[in-house]
């Protein structure tokens, strides 16, 4: 999803930093995962799903900022809606990452897709069982923070810390007015047009019209907790005392 807003491109999750394409990301993704593959030598198996971390949010809200400073401190990667949504939506793509997982952990994926696919009647569509698939290939692979596309009920529930972050319309407006550099009067006007198409896509990827508290280990309000940084450290307080066996 793309909006223009005052005459610039938009794309949900940018902020300040600038960061590379959809393809982009996807290259080097696969790059460095490449790299890993070949210098890791550790022979024990690994869990199947790492402790993954899934951010929910109000688009223009934050989240993929603290993420990139969460990422940071844990040496996580971070997997955003953008880089999902390419690799999802390309299947060579989607295949290479499916193979990966497929290739260390056999059936294992499998046995993911037959929960899911019996139990979770949202995956009718080839994208969605793609997304599916690679967002459960990737949390196989590395310890990943996924944000956006609904990471949180794909994943099995035991393995993930899910975060919902939420904020007043005021405040993405001025965030998105300060991002943007345009007024905000342009950015509130295309507020609703961006919430319509969030919507949207719950709806039809997991016949939900919105995310609901319960579905999350916590909420934060970025009314109040406003500095990113505070945000990453109560995010990073909690999935360390969640996972605590797993991270000691």
């Amino acid at each position: 999803m793309v909006v223009q807003i005052g005459g610039i491109k938009y794309i949900p999750g940018m902020y300040e930093k600038k960061r590379p394409t959809g393809s982009q990301l996807a290259d080097k993704y696969f790059r460095d995962l490449d790299q890993k593959l070949i210098e890791k030598k550790k022979k024990e198996k690994r869990p199947e799903i790492f402790p993954t971390i899934s951010f929910s949010r109000k688009i223009g809200v934050g989240a993929l900022e603290i993420a990139d400073i969460l990422a940071k401190k844990i040496n996580y990667s971070v997997v955003d809606r953008e880089l999902l949504m390419h690799i999802a939506q390309e299947a060579k793509l989607s295949q290479k990452t499916v193979a990966y997982f497929d290739e260390r952990y056999p059936g294992v994926l499998n046995e993911f897709a037959k929960l899911l696919f019996g139990e979770k009647s949202f995956i009718k569509s080839d994208y969605n069982r793609h997304l599916a698939n690679v967002v459960l290939s990737i949390a196989g692979l590395e310890p990943t923070i996924f944000v956006g596309r609904g990471t949180h009920l794909i994943i099995p529930r035991d393995r993930v810390l899910a975060v919902r972050f939420i904020c007043s319309d005021e405040h993405r407006i001025k965030r998105l007015s300060n991002i943007l550099k345009v007024k905000e009067k342009e950015a509130a006007d295309k507020l609703p047009q961006i919430d319509k198409d969030q919507r949207q896509f719950f709806k039809k990827a997991f016949g939900k019209k919105d995310a609901v508290p319960y579905e999350f280990d916590m909420v934060i309000n970025c009314d109040y907790i406003k500095n990113t940084k505070d945000a990453a450290e109560i995010v990073e307080v909690a999935f360390k005392k969640k996972f605590a066996k797993e991270l000691s």
